[in-house]
């Protein structure tokens, strides 16, 4: 850990890291779709949320950035229940049914299955979502999604883990081993408390990042402490975070990202409602309603042994099955770079690439330089440079900072 500025301020790594650039670039290299790709790696973002509610400035003792990191990852809360409002503005096309078909498509797996966490829990990349969460030590937690009339709700429940859509009657199944103290209580990709989401922000610590104490703020009736980060390098998307820390209990009650470009932020997510006290039993239960559709996912052989998901490869595992993968840049500026094997989209015509090439091609902007011709597909968050011979340039980074990096690997 890299020292700190001063009493008030200290450096953290960007956000996404490295590694969740490269495991972006993985499921982007599976498709060769930029659009849907960058709706992937945005959506990647998620895993950075809790938020919402503020309401006066409370009084709190003087406390440093450390301080305050240092109360962070002590936090040892194990119990909990509350709601989350998240709402996210990437400032995508407005597609209407194409924009959801991309959103629930791009990682829909397990035969097709509407409970998969890993297709449902991408629709949390646009709009905005009350979201319930319940926590009973390290191997039993519940997220549950509220959309109309419908819920999706994800148990996870000892070895188990059941996902349930109640709007097209599905059951997802997997198993887990039972974690032990300190370790996940859910597979990595299914969110559970705040606190598992500021520690993935703050888990490295380095000097491309100022981090200071912004205030106090009060969120869901309690009293918090404001973590501001902000970026020291110039050519990211992200403009600054906030997170507001329980001033009690360590625990981070709200997260809100601002890009670069201002104007409405790109990720404001948390407690409306929280509570630290144990969750009634019959929580975590649950039984396959009749008539329900269940899918069993691979990993699912009713044996503590079994391995975790393979929807949640682990950071060793990042950079196997994509030969060539690397990235450039560092802290904010990182840049995932790949080879799709020269099945990129055409940037010319429509016809050289059908009308499907040809609208994708509508939604970006084309670019030239040393590599030839490219499409920068954008977000307000994340970028995304696809050259004419295949090669993917991707991170929360402008579209001159990918142009460069393009350049610069010519």
């Amino acid at each position: 850990m890299a020292p700190y500025e001063s009493d008030r301020t200290a450096g953290a790594e960007a956000l996404p890291d490295e590694a969740d650039d490269v495991r972006a670039g993985r499921r982007k290299a599976a498709r060769y779709v930029v659009p849907v790709a960058v709706v992937g790696v945005a959506a990647a973002t998620i895993g950075l949320v809790p938020a919402l509610a503020d309401s006066g400035d409370p009084s709190l003792p003087k406390i440093t950035a450390e301080q305050l990191i240092e109360k962070i990852a002590k936090s040892d809360v194990q119990q909990l229940s509350g709601t989350v409002k998240v709402s996210t503005d990437l400032g995508l096309p407005s597609l209407g049914g194409l924009e959801s078909g991309m959103l629930s498509g791009v990682t829909k797996g397990s035969g097709g299955s509407s409970a998969d966490p890993q297709s449902k829990l991408m629709e949390l990349a646009s709009g905005t979502h009350t979201v319930r969460v319940a926590a009973d030590g390290p191997d039993k937690a519940k997220v549950s999604v509220l959309e109309n009339a419908a819920e999706y709700s994800i148990i996870h429940n000892g070895n188990d883990v059941w996902a349930y859509d109640s709007k097209s009657n599905e059951v997802y199944h997997s198993t887990a081993p039972a974690a032990e103290k300190g370790q996940e209580k859910a597979p990595k990709d299914v969110p559970t408390t705040p606190k598992q989401l500021a520690d993935e922000a703050l888990k490295s610590v380095d000097d491309t990042t100022s981090v200071t104490v912004d205030g106090t703020a009060q969120v869901a009736g309690r009293d918090a402490y404001k973590l501001l980060i902000k970026p020291k390098q110039s050519g990211s998307t992200v403009g600054a975070i906030t997170v507001a820390v329980d001033a009690k209990t360590g625990v981070p009650l709200k997260f809100t990202l601002v890009p670069t470009g201002g104007g409405a932020a790109v990720v404001d997510a948390g407690f409306t409602q929280v509570a630290f006290t144990k969750p009634a039993a019959s929580t975590f239960d649950f039984t396959p309603p009749k008539g329900a559709k269940v899918t069993e996912g691979k990993d699912s052989k009713g044996s503590k042994d079994s391995k975790a998901p393979e929807s949640a490869p682990s950071r060793g595992d990042l950079g196997k099955g994509l030969d060539g993968l690397k990235t450039v840049g560092k802290g904010w500026s990182t840049i995932a770079e790949f080879d799709t094997g020269g099945q990129g989209m055409p940037s010319g015509s429509s016809s050289q690439g059908g009308n499907v090439s040809g609208f994708l091609n509508s939604l970006g902007d084309h670019v030239k330089g040393k590599f030839g011709s490219g499409t920068v597909f954008s977000t307000r968050l994340v970028n995304a440079l696809i050259t004419d011979d295949g090669k993917v340039y991707a991170g929360a980074v402008t579209k001159d900072a990918l142009v460069k990096a393009a350049n610069a690997a010519h």
